[in-house]
């Protein structure tokens, strides 16, 4: 099943993608679960696939919002493929290397992310990214799949000047609209096996980013097992795994992304993220 967050007649609102269309919950379903982050709260997605279903919307007239809204926490994992580490000239970390976005930094699929007016050192990320599905607290490895609501596609977008200025990512992370997370949800059933996906980024259609998950130096039972130590995951939660070589910043020269660029981060069986560039 996949499920995407959406706007239509100026109204948010999310449901299953079928075809080329989204079907919303019935009028019913959604008073009680407004937005798809209470619906996975609720555990009620399985009943939304048994035909909670109302009013359709062709995909192509909606206008996609990011994919949870407003979740408790983004954590992202930073330098989590050897290329990537490489590339940075950063040593391989003995831990998962943390920093969160705030909810404010993204935009849905087909929205456009916003270059700051602060700098022109503006990058892509291309990543997987998993949703929390049920409340996790010291969550051991073996059963860390469990918790999984589902996976989707992340544009982690960096302001490489910003985020050097000290040793904390945050600033180069959380510019207003600077990433983005769609266009849907993957359910976990989908998706049995999420080492055996592949992942590329392209910017005006030119392959830049190329990885499998299976590289990544920390698995996503080991990030839900790290990261539910140090806090309580809660539905809706994103962690965004990590993204592979290729980033504009370690180009010579450098490529960084300008008004009008496209950016592509497709996850066969999961999504094509599409995003254009503009100023702010």
């Amino acid at each position: 099943m996949k499920l995407a967050s959406f706007e239509t007649d100026n109204r948010a609102t999310y449901g299953i993608l079928a075809g080329d269309t989204l079907r919303e919950p019935d009028d019913a379903f959604r008073a009680t679960y407004p937005d798809l982050r209470s619906a996975i709260a609720a555990g009620k997605l399985d009943e939304l696939q048994r035909g909670r279903t109302g009013a359709s919307h062709a995909v192509d007239a909606v206008r996609f919002l990011p994919l949870i809204p407003a979740p408790d926490k983004i954590l992202c994992v930073g330098v989590n493929y050897r290329p990537h580490i490489e590339e940075m000239g950063r040593d391989v970390p003995d831990y998962p290397v943390v920093f969160v976005r705030f909810p404010g930094s993204q935009v849905g699929h087909s929205q456009s992310v916003i270059r700051p007016v602060a700098s022109e050192k503006f990058d892509f990320e291309g990543e997987l990214a998993i949703v929390i599905g049920k409340s996790a607290r010291h969550v051991k490895r073996a059963d860390a799949l469990d918790y999984i609501a589902g996976y989707c596609c992340f544009m982690d977008g960096s302001v490489r000047d910003w985020q050097k200025h000290t040793m904390q990512f945050t600033p180069g992370k959380n510019f207003a609209k600077s990433g983005s997370m769609g266009p849907w949800l993957v359910t976990r059933d989908e998706i049995p096996d999420p080492e055996s996906l592949a992942l590329t980024t392209r910017v005006n259609g030119v392959l830049m980013q190329e990885g499998q998950v299976a590289d990544l130096i920390f698995d996503i039972p080991a990030l839900i097992e790290y990261c539910s130590t140090f806090t309580e995951l809660l539905p809706g939660d994103v962690i965004a795994t990590g993204t592979p070589g290729g980033v504009g910043a370690a180009r010579t020269p450098p490529l960084w992304l300008k008004a009008g660029d496209c950016i592509e981060v497709n996850i066969p069986g999961v999504g094509l993220l599409v995003n254009s560039v503009a100023d702010e």
